[in-house]
């Protein structure tokens, strides 16, 4: 079940996932955010200016995607919405923000869709577009569905403002399917200081700390509740016991009534603090703090949530085995918290570049989940000439627990690609042979490079490789020359002619006919490598160059996780 998709999330909803299928929806649409995304790559200290990594940026405008789905909106069967989003644009106008709640209006449709009657929905924003997006969702879900606004702390605000307070807060807005959404508490521990106030007490038999609590509530009712007790009559005070006499028998019974000693004072509750759950969490997050750049879970991407955020949506919304899905899946948080915690998942991303690097997180993460079939990078020793961190793409199938779908598995879905959008083609190769993007994929001139590889070849000592990716069918000697020129002209240790169509003789030559890498520890290397997209997928062809880092100085490394009891057995 658990799957990673390339493509528009419309779409991959509308033709993938199915009716009521769905346990938990977890979405961080990205909007206003005014900055690109820098996804788990590393830059050794000295290359920096090599790789600004702007991989891709915010993309809601109004135009002709906008205007369409305005009326697809416009003739769906929920004739709220569409009456609600006729106003919405009457009073915004055209404009970026009316496009950005015209592309959720219509997601949040599907999503709704294929939520189960017990599903639950949490949509993740700041207060930009809070406001608006949270009446989409009354249209979408019902009002009477909503069920929280939480207030997540994502910072402490450091700038000065002036005309009004500092922003530091996101908004989670969480909307149930039906009153029989699943949530499950949550709570956190008692803090030192409230046990030191509340749980003062000490048992004299057993030890325990307890505080304690009144037994009458205001307001009289009928039944044994209302019964005088051990000679103490309440009704008369217009009160009554919070148990009927016979469970507060059954408490004295256990030892959990505190009879004062003097005569006539009221008995007490005994509330033992290890039988307490804790605190319950409400609906202001002040406890988990933001990826910082020296968190140990940080992959360098700027809007990365912080892992237990995730884990507690999925704790409370969700149960062991059920489904989990993020259509914005960013850095791959939710789904890495949803495979932790022992649910499926299913995650999509418009970007190859995005689902590439997810891969790799949850791989990096979770190594149990690969099999049999498995990438160098996670298996061999210190020292190892591995080259490119690629393995055959069978691997996507052989693998046990995901399944990567949408990206190219053989030369025909590689060459659609290419003559479909020249630009994924090139972030997809990249990844074949463990490059990051130049610039981070970032659409401009590339100076004759597509990606980048940053080998550490002797200790404190990395060397740079340039990728030149080609997904044409015409290509020449004079472009291998080419490649020649831009290695010289980085001063770059190894060049990689990724190509889509076979080279030529000539071409093999003139690659054969360069110079060498002379590595400090692992002899001579080619300095010009040609490999097919063919041999790198079927495992053939692989770039040869030492790394002593394993990819650690071209991307950032996730922390693996050890394997749950909640995964056993779980995908057998």
């Amino acid at each position: 079940m658990n799957k990673l998709y390339y493509g528009d999330n419309l779409q991959v909803l509308r033709a993938h996932v199915a009716d009521q299928s769905v346990d938990l929806i977890y979405l961080d649409p990205p909007f206003n955010s005014k900055r690109d995304y820098n996804l788990l790559f590393k830059t050794p200290k000295g290359m920096e200016s090599e790789a600004s990594i702007t991989a891709f940026e915010d993309t809601w405008h109004w135009g002709g995607q906008a205007q369409d789905e305005f009326r697809e909106i416009e003739q769906h069967a929920n004739t709220d919405v569409a009456e609600m989003m006729r106003a919405l644009r009457g009073f915004l106008g055209e404009n970026d923000m009316m496009a950005y709640l015209v592309m959720m209006c219509n997601r949040l449709l599907e999503l709704h869709r294929v939520l189960k009657p017990t599903g639950s929905l949490y949509l993740h924003c700041d207060p930009t577009a809070s406001h608006y997006l949270k009446i989409v969702l009354d249209g979408v879900f019902g009002k009477e569905n909503y069920r929280n606004e939480i207030v997540w702390r994502r910072t402490t605000a450091k700038s000065q403002t002036y005309l009004r307070f500092p922003n530091n807060h996101d908004v989670l807005l969480f909307y149930g399917k039906t009153d029989k959404a699943t949530f499950t508490r949550q709570f956190l521990p008692h803090s030192a200081e409230r046990i030191k106030q509340h749980y003062s007490n000490v048992d004299a038999d057993t030890g325990r700390l307890y505080s304690l609590d009144n037994l009458t509530a205001e307001g009289t009712r009928n039944g044994s509740s209302g019964d005088p007790w051990h000679g103490i009559d309440i009704r008369s005070k217009g009160n009554h016991w919070k148990y009927t006499i016979e469970n507060l028998e059954a408490l004295d019974a256990e030892g959990k009534i505190y009879w004062p000693s003097k005569p006539g004072s009221m008995p007490r509750f005994k509330r033992y603090l290890n039988e307490q759950e804790g605190v319950q969490i409400d609906t202001v997050w002040t406890d988990i703090p933001p990826i910082n750049s020296q968190a140990h879970e940080a992959l360098g991407y700027p809007t990365q949530k912080p892992l237990a955020l995730l884990e507690r949506i999925v704790q409370a919304s969700s149960n062991a085995g059920d489904v989990v899905l993020d259509p914005f899946c960013g850095c791959g948080t939710a789904v890495h918290a949803a495979q932790k915690l022992g649910r499926r998942w299913i995650g999509i991303d418009i970007t190859h570049l995005a689902v590439s690097l997810i891969e790799k997180r949850l791989k990096q993460a979770f190594p149990y989940l690969v099999g049999k079939s498995v990438r160098p990078e996670l298996v061999e020793g210190p020292g190892s000439i591995y080259g490119s961190t690629s393995s055959p793409r069978t691997e996507q199938q052989t693998s046990e627990g995901f399944e990567v779908i949408g990206v190219p598995q053989d030369c025909e879905a590689a060459r659609d690609l290419a003559l479909r959008d020249k630009h994924q083609f090139q972030l997809w190769a990249c990844t074949l042979v463990g490059a990051q993007p130049y610039k981070g994929g970032k659409k401009g001139s590339d100076k004759g490079i597509d990606g980048l590889i940053f080998p550490e070849v002797a200790k404190g000592r990395a060397e740079k490789i340039v990728v030149s990716v080609k997904g044409g069918e015409f290509i020449g000697v004079s472009m291998v020359r080419d490649l020649k020129g831009v290695v010289e002209r980085e001063k770059a240790a190894i060049g990689l002619f990724v190509t889509l169509t076979k080279p030529t003789r000539d071409m093999v030559k003139e690659a054969a006919a360069g110079s060498h890498y002379e590595s400090p520890h692992h002899g001579a290397f080619a300095k010009i490598q040609i490999l097919t997209i063919e041999g790198l997928l079927d495992g053939t062809e692989r770039a040869l160059f030492p790394d002593l880092a394993y990819g650690g100085q071209t991307f950032k490394k996730a922390k693996a996780e050890t394997k749950s009891t909640l995964q056993d057995g779980l995908f057998d």
